[in-house]
């Protein structure tokens, strides 16, 4: 009975736009190569890709022996999560795919592992080789690939905004993932790419703690709104109405902004999506407590916290660099389900900051650069050729 390893990559240039996967089957003892599969799929999501490339992998592992074990690396969280069942599959393009991937061995047989991207440069430089072949209108070979070669380097055509990793899993991988989450391509969408995924973010009305200016992340008290957060989302509500350009509301899962979208959602007449995506970071033990307080208390971890996206606060939260990786993938299943579509995103400081700092190539320092207020309004477009444009930020006129 054979050991194998699966390695497996996706990626879409766009989101949606030409895709492809590769995947790598090799001796878990030797790490001698037995098979490639590479792909071209046309125009699909980032997401499919990788479940593409995952099922070609596992299936050419059951080609060479069925009843083999086999361990899955690949680099996207997001993939990796699903399967062991710890992220639920929300999206319908993705979940027949991971039950193609989940029947092809039987699931004692098959472990996952996340793995950072520069460890899956075999399967990456495949993904790339097979997109190129497909835009030249031509079939990927096994026998001209040079990726094994290569040493999986990567190629002259990288997958531009592909999904990269979401936070969960070891701290040291979500730092080192964080670093490689996509920003889409530079340059001007052209005229005839259609209407953009619209993205309108929409901060939670204040709580008690906002004036205060305590962190409250999602490992907090989850505070609902207070008198005044609850009259800010109504003049939001208001605002919205007016412009008439809303079509769906989707809302992280905390208290605050839950009761936001739900006061704005009544006004426009829809229902609230939940995405655990868009909650706020955890800031753990510094949870409630001012900035001078956590200064006093935590100097070193808040030196730190200030100075690298990798560094956690005290007690185990959540790092910037995670959170910009699991909002990076919120980002592209909500940019595909909601394409061409305007969509209220109701969320919090750090998520909303990350998206335009994504959307503008910015460096992780950004988020610290930017003043975002209670129950404001700002918005980034995405389009298919995976170009972003950020058209409003923090925005409070409906507020004066």
């Amino acid at each position: 009975m054979g050991e194998f390893i699966v390695e497996a990559d996706g990626g879409s240039r766009g989101n949606p736009g030409p895709a492809g996967y590769g995947a790598v089957v090799s001796d878990a003892a030797t790490g001698e190569t037995l098979a490639e599969t590479a792909e071209y799929l046309g125009v699909a999501t980032n997401n499919v890709a990788e479940y593409r490339g995952l099922l070609a992998g596992l299936r050419a592992a059951h080609a060479l022996d069925p009843r083999a074990t086999v361990h899955v690396r690949m680099d996207s969280k997001l993939v990796i999560e699903q399967m062991t069942g710890r992220w639920k599959i929300k999206h319908p393009d993705m979940k027949p795919l991971a039950a193609q991937a989940a029947r092809v061995f039987p699931p004692e047989r098959v472990t996952y592992e996340w793995i950072p991207r520069e460890r899956n440069k075999h399967a990456d430089r495949l993904a790339n080789e097979a997109m190129d072949a497909g835009l030249r209108g031509e079939p990927w070979k096994a026998s001209a690939s040079t990726a094994e070669q290569a040493g999986g380097a990567t190629g002259t055509s990288p997958a531009v905004g592909r999904e990269e990793d979401t936070a969960a899993g070891a701290a040291d991988a979500d730092a080192r993932a964080a670093r490689a989450v996509a920003t889409p391509s530079a340059g001007w969408a052209p005229a005839d790419m259609g209407p953009p995924a619209t993205f309108v973010l929409l901060r939670h009305g204040e709580t008690p703690l906002t004036p205060q200016k305590r962190f409250s992340g999602s490992g907090g008290s989850d505070p609902s709104l207070s008198d005044t957060g609850r009259e800010q989302a109504e003049r939001v509500a208001a605002l919205l109405a007016r412009r008439g350009t809303v079509q769906a509301v989707v809302a992280s899962p905390l208290a605050r902004t839950r009761e936001t979208a739900g006061i704005v959602a009544a006004r426009l007449g829809l229902e609230v999506a939940v995405d655990e995506g868009l909650r706020e970071t955890d800031f753990g033990a510094w949870e409630g407590l001012t900035f001078a307080e956590v200064r006093e208390r935590h100097p070193d971890d808040l030196n730190a916290w200030l100075t690298s996206p990798d560094a956690e606060p005290t007690g185990g939260g959540e790092s910037f660099a995670a959170t910009a990786a699991r909002v990076a993938a919120a980002r592209d299943e909500l940019v595909a389900a909601y394409a061409g579509r305007t969509v209220l995103l109701v969320t919090h400081v750090t998520p909303i900051k990350t998206l335009v700092r994504l959307a503008l190539g910015a460096p992780p320092e950004a988020l610290f650069r930017m003043e975002l207020s209670a129950a404001s309004l700002s918005a980034v477009a995405y389009y298919a050729d995976g170009n972003a444009s950020v058209r409003l930020f923090n925005d409070t006129s409906h507020l004066r």
